[in-house]
Order: structure tokens, then sequence, then C-alpha cells
């Protein structure tokens, strides 16, 4: 059985590429694992990520606390507008994830700044998802 977060990413990251607008803006990709050297902007990674024990007195449950990091090197309205679609977009998955059931994932909101070091921009989306 594939763990609750790798359901939960693979999950996002087939819907990221399903999304015709959302898909096109990220030139394609999805969510990556990494940003790997001259990949091109705007990209989604995966940012900070803690799981917790979420079980009841009949199933094993997971409460998953996610962040997810749109970067742009244009502005942060881009990164911003990817965030708002990426976050009408996970709230729409399915209840059907890797052999788990998505019991619940709510955008608990963006965060968005310039980065110093690398005067990118990035849009960070907050997830909770709730999965059995």
């Amino acid at each position: 059985m594939t763990s609750p977060v790798n359901a939960l990413l693979q999950a996002l990251h087939l819907a990221v590429k399903a999304d015709a607008a959302l898909s096109a803006a990220l030139g394609g990709e999805g969510l990556a694992d990494r940003r790997q050297r001259g990949t091109r902007f705007p990209v989604l990674l995966p940012g900070a990520i803690e799981t917790r024990d979420f079980s009841t007195g009949d199933s094993k449950g997971h409460e998953i606390l996610m962040v997810l990091e749109l970067w742009s090197e244009i502005s942060r309205r881009e990164a911003e507008a990817l965030a708002s679609d990426l976050g009408r977009v996970a709230e729409a998955l399915p209840a059907g994830i890797g052999g788990l059931r998505l019991v619940n994932l709510v955008q608990r909101g963006i965060t968005s700044r310039r980065e110093a070091k690398t005067g990118l921009f990035v849009a960070e989306v907050r997830l909770r998802a709730v999965v059995e």
C-alpha cells in the first residue's frame, strides 16, 4: 500500500496535469518532486509536510498538513493566482486516492513573499487532508 503522503501527492500531481489552465501555466510539469537546474518557471514543488495519526476505533487514519510552493520569476501576482487555482483543483480531488479514502481536504491559507536571495516570488498553499 502507498503511503498516505505519496498517495496525496500523486493525486495532486494528476489533478494539476488534468487541469488545462494550471497545467499550461506550469508548462505541463504538474507537481515536481524538486527543482532541477534549468527548470522553467513557474514551478510547483512540495514544501513542508507533516503527518499525524488520526485513527478512530475502527479505521486507521492520517492527518496530513502540507505546504505546496508555487515559484514565479515574474511576480507575486502570478504566484498568488496560480496558488488560488491550485486550491480549487486540490479541493476537487476524488475521494479515492491510491487505495485510500480522502475524507477531507481544505485549503487553510496562502502566504506569499519575495525570496531575498534569489529574487523569486513564492506563494505557499497550506492544505490539510484527512485520509483513511
